[in-house]
């Protein structure tokens, strides 16, 4: 364990030195701008790790939840697991983030305890990893598009459908397999098990909000693309002027 341990403890090191100097060469910008960059790197660098072990290193998460840890899913377990105590730590201090994302974070860094500490069952945490990263380059690309006055564009409408296509496909509908393996699996470890199911239910908690988000989008859609056809639309007439 004790190799894990320093492995964790290298990665968290790692983490905050790229906040500070993130700090550093953006000085002027906001601790938030650079916190979400260093999540940004990570999310991308997570999902192509872990999505390599997922969909090609092996095993397969959905006939082998339970498994013995590989060498690789160590690694790159160990690197996420410094990087959610960082930023668990970071939105401790800046009381940026909501009760669910912090519940989030809590749940994610104990899992991944749990199952460097059993060795076993890497498989389907990798694989819980690369559905819930994979649409956070896209969430903190709308955020900076924001930051920028960018977000009202065409781009902004691509980031959104993405993150919304790929949040419902892969983290809630690919998360729902995984956590059914997982949970009829005779290997996994009961606390797992528990863990797993609670790490859905706080994605169903996210999918309520996007759900409302995408709801109040399309009705400001709605009601802007009304105004606009009652504007634009020619006025209706039997060919005599209208009376005074």
């Amino acid at each position: 364990m004790l190799p894990i341990v320093l492995e964790v403890l290298g990665s968290l090191l790692a983490w905050l030195c790229l906040y500070a100097a993130f700090c550093l060469w953006n000085s002027h910008r906001s601790p938030e701008w650079n916190c979400r960059l260093v999540t940004l790197l990570h999310g991308a660098v997570a999902t192509c790790l872990s999505g390599y072990i997922a969909l090609w290193d092996g095993p397969w998460p959905l006939s082998h939840a339970g498994s013995p840890n590989t060498t690789l899913q160590v690694h790159v377990l160990s690197l996420t697991l410094g990087y959610f105590i960082f930023d668990l730590l970071w939105c401790f201090y800046f009381q940026t983030e909501g009760d669910l994302m912090l519940l989030h974070h809590t749940l994610s860094i104990c899992g991944m305890v749990l199952v460097l500490g059993l060795g076993k069952s890497a498989t389907e945490v990798n694989a819980v990893v690369f559905v819930s990263e994979i649409t956070n380059p896209l969430l903190q690309t709308r955020w900076f598009l924001r930051e920028m006055g960018l977000y009202h564009s065409i781009l902004g409408e691509v980031v959104d459908f993405c993150f919304v296509l790929l949040f419902l496909v892969l983290r809630i509908g690919g998360g729902a397999l995984i956590m059914y393996a997982m949970v009829t699996a005779p290997d996994p470890n009961w606390i797992l098990k528990g863990g797993g199911l609670a790490m859905y239910i706080v994605s169903l908690g996210f999918m309520i909000e996007i759900c409302r988000f995408v709801r109040r989008k399309m009705l400001k859609k709605y009601h802007s693309w009304t105004r606009l056809r009652s504007v634009d639309a020619p006025v209706k007439t039997n060919g005599h002027l209208a009376a005074h």
